[in-house]
């Protein structure tokens, strides 16, 4: 019996706590791609830029959103927010390959003109 109660008293105290604390919310993900964006120059590339503001905004808000306790909506934002960085990222990267691109079309140009 008294095994019974101990048991029973151990699985309300695990119930009672899984109720009260809510998942944490977690931000490493949103946060180093948000890094990652602003390392890679995105805050220099216009449309980078716009994205790399939304993910910053976004990972705020979730945070907000997060403290008042609505935590499927931080989620949401953040998931928002990692794909806006990583979008920033790639925009920038796709912006160094076009610059890349017209300096290497820039030097063939220069090379054919010394040729004649």
């Amino acid at each position: 019996m008294r095994h019974a109660i101990l048991v029973g008293s151990l699985l309300l105290v695990a119930f009672a706590a899984g109720c009260s604390d809510s998942p944490v919310l977690r931000t490493e993900s949103s946060t180093s791609a948000i890094r990652a964006a602003e390392e890679v120059g995105a805050s220099d590339v216009p449309r980078a830029s716009l994205h790399l503001q939304l993910a910053k905004e976004e990972l705020d808000r979730s945070k907000n959103l997060a403290e008042r306790g609505e935590k499927d909506k931080a989620a949401s934002l953040l998931q928002r927010a990692e794909a806006d960085a990583e979008l920033a990222i790639l925009l920038s990267e796709e912006q160094a390959e076009k610059t890349e691109a017209a300096q290497a079309m820039e030097r063939v140009r220069q090379l054919q003109n010394d040729n004649r």
